[in-house]
């Protein structure tokens, strides 16, 4: 269980008790002196205040919170402990958007994903707001969240981005000491390819997860703050679209694992510019994939 989920659902309880003693109508203490006694940040106490006024507990207007009803025994949030992780959160959210199940311009109802994601609805809106700068969704005028959807100029436009961030990896790569453990890791990855390249016609659909690998090695060499977030919604898109198009799949992915020894070879050797056009190739391939799949879904 997150810790952050822990501190909401303990202070919630403990504020519950709290109310019991008070009179119906009465004015609840500031958030600075709540977050004091209940041990917890002022962002958990102005969650817990919001789920309290979901449940018409309390009301909130402005700075002032009254007490509308007493606590009854169904408001206690029981301390379970099967939420999915933030990883597992992102894997599936992102699932259910490449899926295209949902049309795009769609309003997105909090609790409800909260439930189907199986995630408390705090935690949901904190993954929200993280995700908004990815372009996949968008905060409404009036509240909430809208889904922009994955469409054909959002591929352009990630494909586009993912080849500035890789470009970038190969030559921080391989201005790395021999002693760096990526050319291990490096050396591992090639083996790997090799290996699936002589068994290509049985176990072609062994790519997908081998891809993402390699492309995670490359990336994982450039320490950026304001990029991460991008790289795992770039990472699970193109692993993602290999699912979408079945057509000409064995052929394609042999195509693609040759493609990465290029570029493995030239970085071991240290040619960087003949990394960098071996990479320019292979991504501008992965960008021509993303979108035949987006025409076989009708959005490109």
């Amino acid at each position: 269980m997150a810790r952050t989920d822990t501190r909401f659902r303990q202070a919630h309880n403990d504020l519950l008790d709290s109310l019991a003693g008070l009179a119906v109508g009465s004015s609840l203490a500031s958030e600075v002196q709540l977050a004091a006694q209940l041990g917890v940040s002022r962002t958990v106490v102005r969650a817990v205040l919001a789920k309290l006024a979901e449940a018409k507990v309390v009301q909130i207007n402005g700075r002032e919170k009254t007490l509308l009803r007493a606590p009854r025994p169904a408001d206690i949030v029981p301390l379970r402990d099967d939420y999915v992780s933030r990883d597992s959160l992102e894997a599936r959210f992102l699932d259910w958007v490449l899926r295209f199940d949902v049309p795009a311009g769609t309003a997105l109802n909090v609790t409800q994903l909260a439930r189907q994601f199986n995630v408390p609805p705090h935690l949901l809106q904190e993954f929200l707001a993280s995700l908004g700068q990815s372009g996949l969704i968008e905060r409404r005028p009036r509240g909430g969240w809208r889904l922009l959807g994955f469409t054909a100029d959002y591929a352009v436009e990630l494909s586009d981005f993912r080849q500035v961030l890789e470009l970038n990896a190969i030559r921080a790569l391989i201005d790395l000491p021999r002693s760096h453990p990526a050319w291990a890791a490096l050396a591992q990855i090639k083996a790997e390819h090799l290996d699936l390249l002589a068994r290509i016609d049985r176990d072609f659909h062994d790519f997908s997860p081998l891809d993402g690998r390699f492309h995670a090695l490359l990336n994982s060499v450039v320490r950026n703050r304001f990029v991460a977030e991008f790289q795992k919604v770039i990472s699970l898109i193109f692993h993602y679209h290999y699912q979408w198009d079945k057509t000409m799949e064995r052929i394609r992915n042999e195509a693609a694992i040759r493609e990465h020894l290029c570029i493995i070879d030239a970085l071991e050797q240290g040619q960087t510019e003949t990394a960098l056009k071996a990479a320019r190739t292979h991504l501008t391939t992965s960008k021509d994939t993303l979108l035949s799949s987006l025409r076989g879904h009708h959005l490109a």
